[in-house]
């Protein structure tokens, strides 16, 4: 069976930056199972599975654009220091969370001084050419449950 809409696909893979640093993966654990052509991975790993078998091994790149976007530099603000609680010990690097027009937004910090806190709101990977190490180990059709549901099951899942 095809990688194909609403089909499972389960798989390992490993994620590496451009200079090959590993950014995740499933390899020490259970394997990867989601359900195709519902954007639960990013746009350019589930194109490049797309009519896939089980067996399928490769390294796929995807690009910023088909991964988690590029960088945008409006997303990167400043807060007034007085919109956190005084005790808490604002860091750089550390991620916090807000109200944005979409509902809860995380925020990584990015610089810190007396006045103000500077907070980006891309996502960590944005910008980012992502390598793909991956191993399609299964592709199986998706039960009615779990079209019902959007997702994957594991075996006990239930809900």
């Amino acid at each position: 069976m095809k990688a194909t809409q609403n089909a499972i696909v389960s798989l390992h893979y490993t994620l590496t930056d451009e200079s090959g640093a590993v950014l995740d993966s499933s390899r020490d654990g259970e394997p990867f199972a989601y359900l195709h052509g519902h954007g639960h991975i990013i746009r350019g790993l589930e194109a490049a599975l797309e009519g896939r078998e089980a067996g399928f091994n490769d390294t796929i790149q995807v690009a910023p654009a088909d991964g988690y976007g590029e960088r945008n530099p409006q997303a990167v603000f400043e807060v007034p220091r007085d919109q956190f609680p005084p005790s808490e010990d604002i860091q750089v690097g550390m991620q916090v969370q807000g109200e944005g027009a979409h509902g809860v937004m995380n925020f990584m910090v990015v610089g810190i001084n007396d006045q103000h806190v500077v907070l980006d709101a891309n996502h960590p990977m944005a910008g980012k050419i992502l390598n793909f190490d991956v191993e399609l180990l299964a592709v199986r059709e998706a039960t009615a449950q779990e079209l019902a549901h959007g997702h994957a099951h594991d075996h006990g899942h239930d809900h």
